[in-house]
């Protein structure tokens, strides 16, 4: 029986575990206290929990990080001592680091041991959490340099109702996962404003662009932003009510501020700090992407989303 190990006690983490756990392997997920670990393991769930780092990490053959991106480089300090070369380690979030511009697997490199950076991969895709814990069907993408280490965590991750491809695109498999998050943040404010379908499906479109020049610029291939962990995902995150970013973006364009809207909700919107992140990378690589910089400017420099209608006739000159 295959052991893996989550860390974070997140929606995804515990949509995983339960996943997992299904399909037969042992599954310990790391809660960053005792409290957290007894109460899920009082909820009987299929899976155990514990607080103690060491115990969920002896003898695992997966590790997958399930945390929020800009939380990610601390929890993998707290597993460096305990991870072994035996093991597969694995990001499950999707963003940008917001000061350095990391991608997570890059994030992950830097604070494990060197003879372990062989070991790394990446999932990503169109993987709403609350529908894969219905039960109802996903696909999600498994990306590492050496593809015989992501053939071998599809074997231990893959079940009937969670299909998975393979990659060697990690770079292009990690900016679509972080990216998309940024188009759908614009096309909830679409939504919020009330522009319609056509308008929305204009932008989308537009902001793809962006996100592909910016992806190739950083080394990644242009075919991988049109697969499932690219157009996929972009498709399910802009137009379902249980995205985080589209709620957002929403939310912003009813007139809320940012930072009620955050405190509001009880999961992290991964899309605002890779805005950030995004916006820098692009300024570095000489690009003028004017969605995202027009995103980055609602989110930090209190520009009114409203501008959006204003400006769409600029947008379209734009992306002729």
């Amino acid at each position: 029986m295959p052991k893996i190990t989550i860390i974070g006690n997140t929606s995804w983490g515990n949509t995983l575990g339960v996943l997992l756990s299904d399909k037969g392997a042992a599954v310990k997920l790391w809660t960053r206290s005792e409290a957290e670990a007894k109460k899920l393991n009082q909820e009987r769930r299929s899976y155990s929990s514990t607080s103690s780092i060491g115990e969920a990490l002896n003898g695992t053959d997966l590790v997958i990080w399930a945390v929020p991106s800009q939380k990610l480089r601390e929890n993998v300090n707290q597993a460096r001592d305990y991870l072994t070369d035996s093991m597969l380690l694995m990001s499950a979030a999707k963003g940008l680091e917001l000061n350095s511009g990391r991608r997570m697997s890059q994030v992950l490199a830097e604070e494990i041991a060197p003879s372990l950076r062989g070991q790394i991969c990446v999932l990503s895709g169109p993987n709403l959490a609350k529908e894969i814990a219905q039960g109802l069907p996903a696909a999600s993408v498994v990306a590492a340099q050496d593809v015989s280490l992501a053939e071998g965590a599809r074997e231990l991750m893959e079940s009937p109702k969670f299909l998975l491809s393979i990659s060697d695109d990690v770079i292009g498999v990690e900016l679509s996962g972080a990216l998309k998050n940024i188009v759908a943040l614009g096309a909830g404010m679409m939504d919020g404003l009330g522009l319609g379908d056509n308008a929305k499906g204009a932008f989308i479109a537009w902001g793809w662009t962006e996100v592909v020049s910016l992806g190739v610029a950083l080394g990644a291939r242009a075919d991988t932003f049109y697969g499932l962990a690219g157009l996929g995902d972009l498709i399910a995150t802009c137009s379902s009510n249980l995205s985080r970013n589209h709620y957002v973006g929403c939310e912003l364009a009813q007139g809320r501020c940012l930072s009620e809207i955050s405190a509001s909700m009880p999961h992290v919107a991964e899309g605002v700090a890779t805005a950030a992140a995004a916006y820098q990378l692009a300024r570095n690589q000489g690009l003028d992407l004017p969605i995202i910089n027009l995103t980055y400017k609602i989110l930090f420099e209190g520009l009114s989303p409203g501008r959006a209608l204003i400006e769409f006739n600029e947008l379209a000159a734009n992306h002729h």
